[in-house]
């Protein structure tokens, strides 16, 4: 199935406009993965404990050039490990500060040959 027939449920799960599920376009919906990978811990899902990357333990964490380096790595190997079939990551920046983390990402989708620039941010919980 292409990127352009196939239709995916939007994140999170909402109706439309018409009652229906909502639906998402392909890059919509790798956004929306991008999402859910970044800000799961690992051991959150009980049938996949590696799953996630750790990057809202920044929002805690007094911030240093080491710790960023660490989480940057740790970011884009997950994104290569869970999501390395559909995008190719060509830049990621993670920046922590004020109880949020922000993730930089610049990726080609590929199914399409799309580039994208997404910002990502968590917060910590109030």
């Amino acid at each position: 199935m292409s990127p352009r027939t196939r239709s995916d449920i939007a994140f999170p799960f909402r109706p439309d406009r018409r009652g229906r599920t909502a639906h998402a376009t392909h890059g919509e919906h790798v956004h929306d993965l991008i999402e859910q990978l970044l800000f799961t811990s690992p051991g959150e899902r009980v049938m996949r404990p590696d799953f996630g990357c750790g990057l809202l333990d920044l929002v805690f964490a007094p911030t240093s050039p080491e710790l960023v380096s660490t989480l940057e790595l740790s970011v884009h190997a997950a994104l290569q490990r869970w999501l390395g079939d559909l995008i190719e990551v060509e830049a990621l920046d993670v920046i922590g500060d004020d109880h949020t983390v922000r993730v930089h990402l610049s990726y080609v989708l590929r199914a399409t040959g799309a580039r994208r620039d997404d910002v990502f941010e968590g917060r910590a919980a109030a």
